[in-house]
């Protein structure tokens, strides 16, 4: 019985982190939208995953291109903030010519829009 108690209130548990996790990641995108920059701190590679947030959108500073990363494919600790991904992002598009420009983080997303390959 106590087993079944203890159960029960895991899966509460687990069902209200994902909630808190996916609040956060709709938080940071307002503060994002309002503010046009990466706001730290953000939310963690592993709480936008549990929240629902699969996928952050990026544009290229230099040519503008948006697209999205699937986060579940990219490497990272359990401590990676989203807005350290900043550094790391650079457009394909850009380095066939030579060029290494930042990625602008633009905001966490549920699903993709975009159709274009992912850098």
């Amino acid at each position: 019985m106590l087993a079944a108690q203890s159960d029960e209130m895991r899966t509460k548990g687990d069902a209200l982190i994902r909630q808190a996790d996916r609040l956060l990641c709709e938080i940071w995108n307002e503060r994002m939208w309002a503010d046009g920059e990466p706001i730290d701190p953000s939310p963690k590679v592993d709480q936008a995953l549990n929240g629902g947030f699969s996928w952050l959108e990026i544009e290229c500073s230099r040519c503008q291109t948006k697209r999205e990363v699937n986060l579940a494919e990219l490497p990272h600790v359990e401590t990676t903030c989203i807005h350290d991904l900043a550094t790391r992002l650079r457009c394909q598009r850009c380095a066939k010519g030579g060029k290494r420009p930042r990625a602008t983080l633009l905001q966490l997303a549920i699903g993709r829009r975009h159709t274009a390959e992912v850098p």
